[in-house]
């Protein structure tokens, strides 16, 4: 079928990745959990999502993030993923261990980590309102992962409602040498990012790799303000690959012809509520999952919703082929 990829049985052969540090560059896709239709964990999907992904060209993998599910999922559950990710996947894998409590959370990093994770990712509890409660919980949670973990700060305030400014993330940039990473998430957020790049650029905050999510929605201006890359779930993982590569070269109308087509169909998969039952929907479209169940609670997608996704695709398709599905 055209569109689809096509992948081989056969295990990949595990190989060693390049670490995950503060000069990390590229795309890094946030990947869904597969589930079957009754709610297992559907772990055939698992690997063929990984090789959609390699296939795709990304630089690396985020597994058990927000669009992975990871709150509907057991410890067990969990820690089968991780192990079923990093030994099918030949590039870096990061894993989200965010928790209510450390106990969770350092178990389940040492499970990553022991497993051959290359990093972790931090979001901050809900809960947290002040600078010093943020800088204070990501110190406490050093503490207690250990230090000697390299770890991702997720900065996602329109879902976790905590408000980190730049001066509280050079803060615990600084405060912390095993933060590598920034996963930027804020809306509107460009400032954001030029302000940590000025902190650098006089001297104030050391290097920090900054790669931008929700879901590529403004990739291509985060990139011209400094931003090292991506690190979302769009269901085209090779577009933000190009749009990283041709931001690179300084390819900046080649850039936007790019991110320009893939526009109507972005915005549609990056709704509330909605966005990752869309996602999955043309993942399996694709052939990169079997199936495009949601664990309860979920919702899948309707017979209207499912033809206005054909619709954004066939439209797609014009300009880019990889988006011709049948």
């Amino acid at each position: 079928m055209p569109g689809t990829i096509v992948f081989g049985a056969a295990e990949t052969a595990r190989t060693m990745p390049m670490p995950v540090t503060s000069k990390t560059r590229g795309v890094f896709a946030i990947a869904p959990t597969p589930f079957q239709v009754d709610g297992r964990v559907d772990f055939d999907s698992i690997d063929r999502m990984v090789d959609f992904y390699q296939a795709g060209g990304v630089d690396g993998l985020t597994i058990l993030g927000i669009m992975g599910e990871a709150p509907k999922l057991d410890s067990e559950e969990a820690a089968a993923i991780v192990q079923r990710v990093v030994r099918r996947a030949s590039m870096p894998v990061i894993v989200g261990v965010s928790a209510p409590g450390f106990a969770a959370m350092r178990s389940l990093s040492r499970t990553a980590m022991e497993a051959g994770a290359e990093a972790v990712m931090i979001a901050p509890l809900p809960s947290l309102r002040t600078d010093e409660q943020i800088v204070s919980y990501f110190s406490q949670a050093c503490d207690a992962i250990g230090h000697d973990v390299p770890f991702v700060l997720q900065d996602y305030p329109l879902t976790l409602s905590v408000i980190m400014t730049p001066s509280v993330i050079r803060r615990i940039v600084e405060e912390n040498p095993s933060c590598v990473m920034l996963k930027h998430e804020d809306w509107p957020g460009l400032e954001k990012i030029s302000a940590l790049r000025g902190f650098q650029k006089e001297g104030s905050m050391r290097e920090l790799c900054i790669l931008c999510g929700n879901g590529g929605l403004f990739l291509d201006f985060e990139t011209a303000r400094g931003a090292d890359g991506a690190m979302t779930g769009y269901a085209f993982p090779e577009m933000l690959v190009d749009v990283v590569r041709l931001a690179g070269s300084g390819e900046r109308e080649a850039l936007h012809d790019l991110y320009d087509a893939h526009l109507p169909y972005l915005r549609y998969e990056q709704q509330p509520g909605v966005g990752l039952a869309v996602r999955k929907y043309v993942m399996m479209r694709r052939g990169a999952i079997a199936c495009d169940a949601q664990r309860r609670p979920g919702a899948g997608l309707g017979a209207t919703a499912r033809a206005e996704v054909e619709f954004l695709l066939s439209r797609l398709a014009r300009h880019d082929p990889r988006a011709r599905l049948d």
